[in-house]
């Protein structure tokens, strides 16, 4: 469009799922994208990527370099970089102990990322036995399935009895919730990524505010985690080639949805090409 700025056509661009609403206090004092209070999410507040053209805002592309296939920057504007955001929001530290509950797309990258950003150990939960293994390949120091009966014991003795730093409930449900937020140790933090509509209790109020645990809600990333994304990826720092799991013309779209809701073949992300 004639007021795009820099852009040129042709350029090669992942673009932000997100924009800013341009009407809450934030975005009239001018932050924009970053700091909106009422981010508009593309699929949801207006029309998302599944078709062969999408309209959006200049403000919401990232240059990708000649290096970095476009498959890989489009996995970037979702899995990679929300779990990202996440880290940001966890305040993560290097050395801190790390759990990651739920290992689909968001927390398989989150494993990634965590080892990048230094955390240790990384401990991986998930029932799929196939998502442990995945897990651990990509640098999960442990990995257990959270139904056993004694995962507790086990992240005890992981963390040498201190609990653990972050945890990061990438499930959204209310027993990933109360055992991750369980394992927290003094002053752990509790980040939400998962969503769901399940009711969220942190137990006795004692032993919450004695242990001085946090609880915090996550959603998205903004533009600058995105663009550290792409760095990353381009430097060979962060490797997700293993994350697309399927290339599927765009008419096949609801084979893709079927895959994903079937578990078949434990894809991380299935791509649509118009």
């Amino acid at each position: 469009g004639a007021g795009a700025g820099h852009w040129n056509a042709g350029d090669r661009v992942v673009l932000g799922a997100g924009k800013a609403c341009g009407t809450c206090p934030a975005c009239r004092f001018g932050g924009g994208t970053n700091t909106c209070e009422d981010l508009q999410v593309m699929a949801f507040h207006y029309d998302g990527a599944w078709a062969e053209y999408v309209l959006t805002h200049a403000t919401t592309l990232i240059a990708v370099p000649d290096s970095v296939p476009l498959e890989h920057a489009a996995v970037l504007a979702d899995a990679v970089s929300t779990p990202y955001g996440a880290i940001d929001t966890a305040r993560l530290r290097s050395a801190e102990s790390v759990g990651i509950w739920g290992l689909g797309g968001l927390g398989t990258h989150l494993v990634q990322l965590t080892r990048i950003c230094g955390a240790s150990p990384i401990v991986a939960l998930d029932p799929l036995p196939a998502a442990r293994e995945r897990a651990l390949a990509l640098g999960a120091d442990f990995a257990l399935d959270p139904t056993d009966d004694d995962t507790r014991a086990r992240l005890k003795e992981i963390t040498a009895g201190k609990g653990l730093d972050v945890a990061f409930d990438c499930v959204g449900h209310t027993p990933s919730f109360t055992q991750a937020e369980r394992a927290l140790g003094h002053r752990g933090r509790l980040v939400l990524v998962g969503i769901s509509p399940d009711p969220l209790s942190v137990g006795p109020e004692l032993h919450f505010v004695r242990n001085r645990h946090t609880v915090i809600g996550h959603t998205g990333y903004r533009m600058e985690h995105l663009e550290d994304l792409v760095e990353l990826t381009a430097r060979g720092r962060l490797d997700i080639s293993g994350s697309v799991s399927a290339i599927l013309p765009l008419e096949e779209v609801n084979e893709a949805i079927r895959r994903l809701r079937d578990r078949e073949g434990n894809p991380i992300r299935i791509l649509l090409r118009p």
